[in-house]
């Protein structure tokens, strides 16, 4: 929408504006970076392909960096958000956990991201990360619902989780078929799998931004 709008400004209100794909940032971690895998197998490039497949114009950044955390996030998104960028995935919370960050501090970082992109004029979908059950049932509750109370809080889109689409496996030893030898990173097979759970949600991202 603020992309139509500048090109508006640009061409005077009585010119036709030209059509222009929809630019989508995704900001995240090492799971958006395509930690492991060749450029063309990790989530981005996958997650492009899927949307061009169903009709899409649409182009994606990729804004992932492999160790980070929701403060890495909440430090480099202004400079994420250039002008060009229509929409904003954000998948940060993993290194937060692995290092026991407090969810309170994670909850602060998410919601600096959303007011930058709020701010911007961006259409976001954040997406849900859950602590394991061995972090205790307080910290457990306390994380897992910062991303649903955030995304409500802020209007953004949801979706609840980075790996849906390998849940719905629901055979553990299945699921460890698709990740690569550190258990943690998705090999290719598990990364089409995971496009293929939230790509649904990234097309209404793609209509939120251009309405």
């Amino acid at each position: 929408m603020r992309k139509a709008l500048i090109g508006l400004l640009l061409t005077g209100w009585g010119a036709a504006a030209t059509a222009e794909p929809v630019v989508i940032a995704a900001l995240g971690d090492s799971l958006t970076q395509g930690y492991g895998l060749v450029q063309d197998q990790g989530f981005v490039p996958q997650l492009q392909r899927w949307l061009v497949a169903e009709g899409a114009e649409v182009t994606l950044i990729n804004a992932g960096v492999s160790g980070d955390t929701t403060a890495g996030g909440a430090a480099r998104v202004a400079w994420t958000l250039t002008p060009e960028v229509d929409a904003m995935i954000v998948a940060l919370g993993g290194n937060d956990l692995l290092r026991g960050i407090a969810p309170e501090v994670a909850r602060g970082n998410l919601a600096t991201i959303l007011t930058e992109a709020q701010q911007a004029g961006v259409e976001v979908l954040l997406i849900g990360m859950q602590a394991p059950g061995n972090y205790g049932a307080e910290y457990k509750a306390a994380f897992d619902a910062i991303y649903p109370e955030l995304a409500a809080q802020y209007g953004a889109l949801f979706a609840p989780s980075f790996f849906a689409g390998l849940a719905a496996e629901g055979d553990p030893s299945a699921v460890s078929g698709l990740m690569q030898g550190d258990g943690i990173h998705p090999n290719a097979e598990g990364v089409a799998r995971i496009v293929a759970a939230l790509g649904p949600h990234v097309l209404d991202l793609i209509r939120s931004a251009e309405e």
